[in-house]
């Protein structure tokens, strides 16, 4: 059994907590608050390859705003729909600098005015507002059964648009016979620099990635526009489909990768902690743990644990392990383990360099053995063994 202590000469210490994420790889697609994203991944032992599906680009001095501001002061709505803080702060910075943001906090300050979530709020106060109301799941599905609750019909409705669709929201507000006016705060478009994105896929479609996670809708259309314009959608889907794990914040996020059949996981509550931590039960509960030469070796996206112990694996090493792993205990020949070699010819020799550098990665070579003019087998304890035997 795996001993929790690790000794040395200064006596008996607890052993590395390496973190549930420890040898996963997580792309990031976000824009906003990257970072925070990033960092509470790494912090439970990820590594992270962040590229931004899209950027923000402020509509301050956008006629299409300017001439929506103008309009609700001029014609007062019945109620305004604040979406995102940072849509609602942009907008009376952006009344600010026209020299209306007196006139449109006095109407503001006159109509209900709703909020989607707490960080809304937040802004609505910080403007020396205060809201009407705001749901407690933060869906704007709430906020769409009070307004059909209250009645629409004939009422004048603005909505605060944040760059993603809302998807049935302001249809059915315009079934329901309310006039609906749109407030384009910001857009999304896509990145400037595509390369960290074109990497991001790359590494989807090799499989050296074991989840990826939206923040927002448009970013997984724009990731899913850009592979179909390097041919590469069918391959990305693929990989989303079986190994790669698409982590939404939310339904609506999730929204164009389920167009295209994907099934995505999705926290409770939509935030990044929920969602960091939900990655930490689902990657771990996929990796692959097997009882080898009396130890227990656990499969991960980049390194393998070994009791416990975190061992990075390169690349090729970890091409070969999973070739190994599909059929554990039994003899891999020569020329398959090649064919799992990304890029590495005809020459079977490569596959004997490349098992090398796993075994000693490893730390453990008795876990793989040689069969000699055969090829290669994972040490399977010889309990588990014939439970594969018996296949």
């Amino acid at each position: 059994m795996y001993d929790e202590q690790q000794r040395t000469d200064a006596g008996p210490r607890a052993a590395v907590d390496h973190g549930p994420l420890a040898g996963f790889t997580v792309g990031v697609t976000a824009a906003r608050r990257a970072e925070e994203l990033g960092a509470l991944l790494q912090r439970r032992g990820a590594a992270v390859l962040h590229a931004p599906a899209l950027r923000i680009v402020p509509l301050a001095d956008d006629g299409e705003l300017l001439a929506a501001t103008k309009n609700l002061i001029d014609q007062a709505p019945d109620v305004v729909v604040a979406t995102t803080a940072i849509g609602f702060r942009g907008w009376i910075e952006a009344a600010d600098g026209w020299g209306l943001g007196e006139d449109l906090l006095a109407r503001l300050g006159a109509i209900e005015l709703l909020a989607r979530g707490p960080k809304v709020k937040g802004a609505i106060r910080a403007a020396g507002l205060t809201e009407d109301w705001s749901p407690s799941s933060e869906s704007m599905a709430e906020v769409l059964d009070r307004l059909l609750e209250e009645g629409v019909d004939g009422r004048r409705i603005a909505v605060q648009l944040h760059g993603e669709p809302l998807p049935g929201f302001v249809e059915s507000l315009r079934a329901g016979g309310a006039e609906v006016v749109g407030v384009p705060v910001y857009r999304w478009m896509p990145p400037e620099d595509v390369a960290p994105l074109d990497r991001l896929i790359d590494a989807a479609v090799s499989r050296g990635l074991d989840a990826i996670t939206f923040t927002s809708a448009p970013a997984a259309v724009s990731l899913f526009s850009r592979a179909e314009h390097r041919g590469l959608l069918p391959e990305l889907l693929t990989a989303l489909h079986h190994d790669v794990v698409p982590a939404c914040v939310g339904p609506v996020t999730a929204l164009p990768l389920q167009a295209h059949g994907l099934d995505t996981v999705q926290p409770e509550r939509f935030r990044l902690g929920p969602l960091v931590q939900l990655l930490c039960q689902e990657l771990p509960s996929r990796a692959r743990a097997l009882p080898v030469a009396g130890h227990r070796v656990e499969i991960r996206g980049h390194a393998v644990l070994v009791d416990g112990c975190l061992k990075p694996v390169p690349p090729a090493g970890m091409s070969l392990l999973r070739a190994l792993s599909r059929r554990p205990g039994w003899v891999v020949p020569r020329a398959e383990l090649l064919r799992a070699l990304p890029g590495a010819g005809r020459d079977e020799h490569a596959v004997e360099t490349a098992m090398a550098r796993l075994r000693t990665a490893l730390g453990a070579p008795k876990l793989i053995q040689t069969v000699v003019k055969r090829g290669y087998r994972l040490a399977l304890d010889p309990a588990i063994d014939a439970k594969y035997a018996d296949v």
